[in-house]
C-alpha cells in the first residue's frame, strides 16, 4: 500500500489576499492536496490590505469569508505562537508571524510570493 502523507501548509497574506489565488489554494485543500494552517495575524493582515485597496468591500464582508474559511477548516486556526516572534529573525520583521505560524504548527510548507 502506498501512503502518500497530506503536507501542512501556512497560506500567508499575500496569496489569501487575491480571491482568484485564495479559491484555488483552498479548493484544492478541499481536495485533500494539503491541510491549510493561517493564524489571525494572517487573516487580518490581508482582509486589512484588502479594505485599503478596495472601497467597495467591507469589513463584514470579509470577517464572513474568514468565518466561512474556519468553518470549511476548522483545524487550520493556529493559536500560542507569538512568544516564539521575538526569537526569529528574518530580512522582513514584519514576517516573523507567519513563520512563527509555521514552526507552531510543524508546517512543511508556507505558500507566499
Amino acid at each position: 500500500m502506498i501512503h502518500s502523507p497530506v503536507l501542512t501548509v501556512v497560506i500567508d497574506a499575500c496569496v489569501l489576499y487575491p480571491a482568484p489565488i485564495r479559491d484555488v489554494l483552498l479548493s484544492m485543500a478541499f481536495e485533500g492536496l494539503f491541510e491549510p494552517k493561517w493564524s489571525r495575524a494572517i487573516q487580518d493582515e490581508w482582509t486589512g490590505n484588502l479594505l485599503i485597496n478596495r472601497e467597495d468591500l467591507n469589513k463584514k464582508q470579509l470577517d464572513g469569508t474568514i468565518q466561512a474559511m474556519n468553518r470549511a477548516f476548522p483545524d487550520s486556526n493556529v493559536l500560542n505562537f507569538e512568544e516564539l516572534i521575538p526569537s526569529l529573525s528574518l530580512p522582513d520583521k514584519d514576517d516573523r508571524h507567519v513563520l512563527a505560524c509555521a514552526i507552531k504548527c510543524k508546517a512543511d510548507l508556507i505558500t507566499t510570493f
